[in-house]
């Protein structure tokens, strides 16, 4: 990355909020300026990242100005209500929700398979389910080798996972 970018965090208090702010410091990832957004009621609560606190603010219509970056993980119907109007703003969603994994003008993108597919975005890009994404990286290589025509795969994920 050329320069510090803004990043706002949509769903900064649920558990992969909580990730993501893990690996934007062990990364040293060049922030500008990090927002931290979730719904009103974790609004005003205080989250410590690379020494210093930062606020929780309540996503709202002007949460988006000046950011560059939506990491957004709060969930499909928060997604989906949010999302156009951080492009509207100028940022670049990166979409960690079911949300836009079947539309057909987003990419959905796991950067050790097709990282080229980001480039094709018009605002917003998907991610497939974690599960999803860590077979795909363990078999790609092999499908790489000799296509697989199919795979058969059962998960047995928390409730906390809904």
């Amino acid at each position: 990355m050329s320069k510090n970018v803004t990043v706002a965090i949509l769903g900064a208090t649920g558990a992969v909020g909580k990730e993501l702010l893990k690996l934007l410091a062990e990364r040293d990832f060049p922030l500008q300026k990090l927002k931290l957004l979730a719904s009103p009621r974790s609004a005003g609560s205080k989250i410590a990242f690379k020494g210093q606190e930062i606020t929780v603010e309540a996503v709202n219509d002007k949460s988006f100005a000046g950011v560059d970056i939506v990491l957004a993980s709060a969930g499909g119907s928060t997604s989906k209500a949010w999302a156009a109007k951080a492009v509207s703003a100028g940022a670049v969603v990166i979409d960690n929700s079911s949300a836009f994994r079947m539309d057909d003008d987003v990419p959905l993108v796991v950067p050790e398979i097709n990282p080229e597919a980001a480039s094709q975005h018009q605002g917003i890009i998907a991610n497939p389910n974690c599960t999803t994404i860590l077979m795909g990286v363990a078999v790609y290589p092999l499908h790489q080798i000799q296509p697989i025509k199919r795979i058969v795969v059962s998960t047995y994920q928390s409730a906390s996972g809904a």
